[in-house]
């Protein structure tokens, strides 16, 4: 994915976890939805390795920082899509509604940029975790 010469914009809706949360940090941007998660290792499993107890998964989740809130703040991801309450049957066209405006406006910002270009700022996002 890193030498795709178009943009990539990689969208967390639920939970991003494990070798899939290395592969979607490739993206030229990274977006989650307001209640998703995004880490390479669970709270469970965290809390198994740091405190050698499983159940400390609610503390564990705290401390690794792995909301959309927390992320963006940290500056690991570009933007959090609003779920208008709650992602249900009854959200999804607002949430719909929402992405491709968000997603059109960040491919406008992308005309006039070679594919060499993109996949080097796809490069350089990621080498700075």
């Amino acid at each position: 994915m890193s030498s795709l010469k178009v943009p990539v914009i990689c969208i967390l809706i639920g939970e991003g976890g494990s070798g899939g949360a290395l592969a979607t940090a490739v993206g030229n941007q990274v977006w989650m939805l307001e209640n998703a998660t995004y880490s390479i290792l669970s709270p469970e499993g965290f809390a198994s390795i740091l405190w050698k107890d499983s159940t400390r998964a609610k503390e564990a989740s705290e401390v690794m920082n792995i909301t959309a809130q927390d992320l963006k703040r940290l500056g690991i991801i570009e933007q959090i899509i609003p779920e208008f309450g709650g992602a249900t049957e009854n959200t999804e066209m607002a949430i719909g509604e929402c992405l491709k405006e968000q997603i059109k406006t960040y491919l406008e910002l992308c005309e006039g940029k070679t594919g060499e270009e993109l996949a080097q700022e796809r490069y350089d996002r990621f080498r700075v975790f």
